[in-house]
């Protein structure tokens, strides 16, 4: 996302494209009901924790790992096969997310190293920075154009210079913009998807849309499928106001089926069943 001759808050403009302001409104309404129920008031702990697993296990599935919800609650080792790599490091990102809320807003590219190094968990040269020119992406779920390190780096930039800024934008804008352009970029040598899907945890959460953490979008982008997820990414990536839109409202739709799977947790455990 360029800001190069933008206005002052050009997330406020995404906020004023045709159709957004219906998704923010839907996305309100969709977590007021899960924060409205009446387990929420007694057991908000437990759901928040049900939400940490099953969007794990969401964005585990969007790169590459699409285990079943009772395989990872039985799991305990994720150190084994590529899967269960990737597994273990969307538990750990959704962990981390939690801890970062603070220091987001005054450094989210330290926040984004942060999440990187969680994710690789490993001491390779290349965990926890951008990645430099000539170095390869592991990320083959994600087909669009590699930028430079170059327009990585400055549109890194820019996307913090907003982050600390501010916006007056709903946080489900910010939260796309970060998210897309996460994406877009690939800043990292690897786990690029988990990263961005944990950022935009951070921007849901750490704005009071999602204080409690009880919507996993996560789980939401998992549902619609892949092939709407990438559809929906080049839309962000073609830059088109349609486009952008059009991302903007597949986040809001992710944050509403994360919010009725919350609500169904609530339900479930109102009967007694979970």
């Amino acid at each position: 996302m360029s800001t190069t001759g933008a206005t002052a808050d050009p997330l406020a403009a995404l906020g004023a494209l045709p159709g957004v302001a219906d998704s923010v409104e839907s996305v309100r309404k969709a977590v007021d009901r899960v924060y409205g129920h009446r387990i929420m008031r007694r057991r908000s702990n437990e759901i928040t924790s049900e939400a940490a697993l099953r969007g794990a296990r969401g964005s585990a599935a969007l790169s590459g790992a699409d285990w079943a919800l009772e395989e990872v609650r039985r799991r305990t080792d994720f150190g084994g096969d590529a899967e269960a790599r990737v597994m273990g490091a969307a538990l750990r990102l959704t962990a981390e997310a939690g801890q970062l809320l603070t220091i987001w807003r005054q450094s989210p590219l330290r926040v984004l190293a942060r999440l990187h190094l969680v994710a690789a968990a490993g001491k390779e040269d290349w965990v926890g920075r951008p990645r430099r020119e000539g170095e390869a992406v592991d990320e083959p779920l994600i087909e669009l154009p590699l930028p430079s390190a170059a327009e990585v780096s400055g549109r890194l930039d820019g996307l913090a210079e907003l982050i600390v800024a501010g916006s007056s934008a709903p946080a489900l804008v910010t939260a796309a913009v970060v998210h897309g352009e996460l994406l877009a970029l690939r800043p990292f040598a690897s786990h690029n998807g988990l990263v961005a899907r944990a950022a935009q945890r951070i921007v849901l959460v750490g704005s009071g849309l999602d204080p409690k953490a009880v919507c996993p979008a996560e789980v939401g982008h998992a549902e619609q499928g892949r092939e709407a997820y990438a559809a929906a990414l080049a839309g962000y990536v073609s830059g088109t106001p349609e486009g952008m839109a059009a991302w903007i409202a597949h986040c809001g739709r992710a944050v509403e089926l994360g919010a009725r799977e919350s609500t169904a947790v609530c339900e479930a455990l109102q009967r007694g069943a979970a």
